[in-house]
């Protein structure tokens, strides 16, 4: 197996873990709620945001902890999309960019679920 060296790479496996994730019981219907309809502009965003995270590419604009801000996830939500990704990412790469990739989604499960407790106390994330 190859590491992850490029967009269409990247392509590779952002198409095929959202595919994994709109058909997950536990965090798919989170994800169709969220995005009922078209889901390539959320792709494209995805694409763009991989790109300048694992390569430094500019192109994505935005704030992904306000889109999941709202959302009703907790941590089996984020475990579940961690395992997916990990799943994705490991039946087709190997090497350090796709160890890089599975560290820094990791790094923002932490984040996320740190934010969403301190911005809402009272929420249940457990």
């Amino acid at each position: 197996m190859n590491d992850i060296t490029d967009i269409d790479s990247i392509r590779l496996f952002v198409d095929e873990f959202y595919d994994k994730v709109r058909r997950d019981d536990l965090i798919g219907p989170v994800f169709l709620k969220a995005i009922p309809g078209d889901w390539q502009p959320h792709l494209d965003k995805m694409y763009a945001f991989w790109n300048t995270i694992l390569f430094g590419v500019s192109g994505y604009k935005g704030n992904p902890f306000s889109k999941h801000a709202p959302l009703q996830i907790k941590q089996d939500h984020f475990d579940r999309w961690l395992k997916l990704f990990a799943e994705t990412i490991n039946t087709h790469f190997n090497g350090p960019v796709a160890q890089d990739a599975q560290k820094r989604a990791g790094l923002m499960a932490e984040m996320f679920l740190s934010r969403l407790r301190y911005t809402d106390p009272n929420r249940i994330v457990f």
